[in-house]
């Protein structure tokens, strides 16, 4: 027996004591350290399940803390080893440099199954001839016009005299709610040629856009648990995955039924002899009908194609505009000072167009009067660095690689770019980092340039988002047009935090009171109607 056992032996309270000093250090280490710790077996998913409630700051913390890149080691044999970055030297080789080693992968795919064959799941040949193909769709000048157009029509018709009723009653409105339904509206419009009304004065309930919401949280679950075990509650049908089947009946029943309806009148017109283009509003989803040769006799494939396409661009015209607009107003909330600036600039607007209106009457701006809207723009852009709306994104290597950080890739390994985190590293926008600051996107009275890499908002490289103008000009004219025309204030003691989703939103709505704008009311000043020349 060693002299330090006999020690041990002999005084149990100095055995006790070193027990206790290492139990203390270990965890006030684990305390003041965000790097998981990497258990046997269960690796370090313990700290993810713990963190839940914080998850995306969490993250965020953890590679401020480690230098922009850690690797995440799941539990053995699942297959969840990631590397978590939000470097940008990483990114733009990812993303710009070497895209044809990074595609989506099939577990991606698997992930994200709800979204079938659509843009955000194809790679290679298949991503490329959609991408081609929704590009010369969105950039039609006249399906542009269309857009705005659209975009004003909401505005003036729904959202306007919605909060000027919600001011009236001086009751409590859901913000975030409110957004949803007008970028539900305005993208079905866009998308399929209909106005559903979800801004209604009763606020209908929206069974797809529950539905949606459904399966965004589920897909987020699904990046948590390995992947044996999701797939074992979807084969069962139970927890999350019984909802995302409900979710996904919900969604096929909705989209079928509008494609349906969409292909019955392309059909008629085409019987007619009708030029789509003149008797038909330019929605996309008739432009993809029109394209095609024939809509009579239609395959299993091209109904599956329509489905899919038609999920996907819904999905990218409500939930991305929505959860930026809400985080937005959130921010300028807590910020009166912004706000305050962001109104001295539209009325410097108002008043160089030296225009008059009826008394009353709500004040618009169109998308050319808010070009010189400079402080609107880098508040927007600030609040999407902060709160991207979509928080991280997955991708896959194919061969073997060294990123710039010096990080060595193997084929197929999986990597998380935090958009989230990268808003908040002192080595990217410095000590300011994670202060609401629109003033440093501006420089000499305008706009400064940041790469894509480094403000992800809109994706970068190849990929980058294809309406992100159109999407760009749409919040400007909600935010001009609620800002000048309405005080907005957040409840006092609304809790506020990020919504476990594949897309930022906020866990428990944005619950705000309305009020009308002296200035909006009587003001002598107005832009004129809403309009585009062609």
């Amino acid at each position: 027996m060693t002299s330090l056992t006999k020690l041990a032996l002999g005084y149990p309270e100095i055995l006790l004591s070193v027990i206790c000093f290492l139990f203390l250090f270990l965890r006030l280490g684990r305390r003041r350290s965000n790097i998981p710790t990497n258990w046997p077996l269960l690796g370090m998913l313990p700290a993810v399940l713990s963190r839940l409630h914080c998850y995306y700051d969490w993250v965020a913390d953890a590679l401020s803390e480690v230098g922009c890149n850690f690797l995440f080691k799941g539990p053995w044999f699942c297959g969840m080893n990631i590397l978590v970055t939000s470097d940008p030297a990483n990114i733009n080789h990812i993303f710009n440099c070497n895209f044809v080693n990074y595609p989506k992968g099939e577990e991606f795919r698997e992930i994200f199954d709800i979204l079938g064959d659509g843009i955000f799941n194809a790679d290679h040949d298949s991503w490329k001839s959609q991408r081609k193909a929704a590009h010369e769709f969105i950039s039609d000048h006249k399906f542009r016009r269309f857009v705005v157009a659209t975009s004003h029509e909401m505005v003036e018709r729904g959202l306007v005299p919605l909060l000027t009723r919600v001011a009236e009653e001086r009751s409590v409105v859901d913000l975030q709610d409110l957004f949803l339904r007008f970028t539900f509206d305005a993208t079905c419009k866009q998308v399929l040629g209909v106005n559903p009304g979800c801004l209604s004065p009763s606020l209908p309930v929206v069974p797809f856009a529950k539905a949606l919401d459904d399966a965004e949280e589920v897909i987020f679950s699904r990046h948590i648990l390995p992947r044996s075990w999701w797939k074992l509650l979807r084969r069962l049908r139970i927890g999350d995955e019984k909802k995302m089947a409900l979710a996904w009946e919900t969604i096929d029943y909705f989209i079928e039924n509008q494609v349906a309806k969409k292909m019955a009148e392309v059909s008629k017109l085409r019987a007619d002899k009708a030029d789509l283009g003149e008797e038909m509003a330019t929605d996309l989803l008739t432009s993809y009908l029109d394209r095609r040769p024939a809509v009579g006799d239609v395959t299993v494939e091209s109904k599956k194609f329509l489905r899919d396409t038609t999920l996907n661009l819904m999905l990218a015209g409500r939930d991305t505009t929505g959860s930026a607009l809400t985080w937005f107003f959130w921010m300028i909330s807590q910020h009166p000072d912004v706000e305050r600036k962001i109104l001295e600039e539209l009325r410097a607007i108002l008043a160089k167009k030296q225009e008059t209106c009826s008394h009353g009457k709500p004040v618009l701006f169109n998308s050319e009067d808010l070009t010189s809207a400079v402080y609107l723009h880098a508040a927007l852009y600030e609040s999407l660095r902060l709160f991207p709306p979509v928080p991280q994104e997955h991708k896959a290597a194919v061969q073997r690689d060294i990123l710039p950080s010096g990080v060595r890739v193997d084929p197929k390994t999986k990597i998380l770019v935090s958009m989230y985190a990268m808003g908040r590293i002192e080595g990217v926008w410095g000590k300011d980092c994670r202060e609401f600051k629109p003033e440093r996107w501006i420089s000499e009275g305008r706009l400064r340039h940041e790469p894509s890499y480094k403000f992800l908002s809109f994706n970068s490289g190849p990929r980058t988002c294809l309406g992100k103008d159109m999407a760009f000009t749409q919040m400007k004219v909600v935010a001009a047009a609620l800002i000048y025309n309405f005080r907005i204030r957040v409840v006092e003691g609304h809790v506020v935090a990020p919504k476990l989703s594949i897309i930022l939103h906020m866990a428990h709505g944005l619950m705000v009171r309305v009020e009308n704008r002296e200035a909006s009311r009587g003001a002598h000043l107005t832009v004129s109607a809403f309009r585009e020349t062609a």
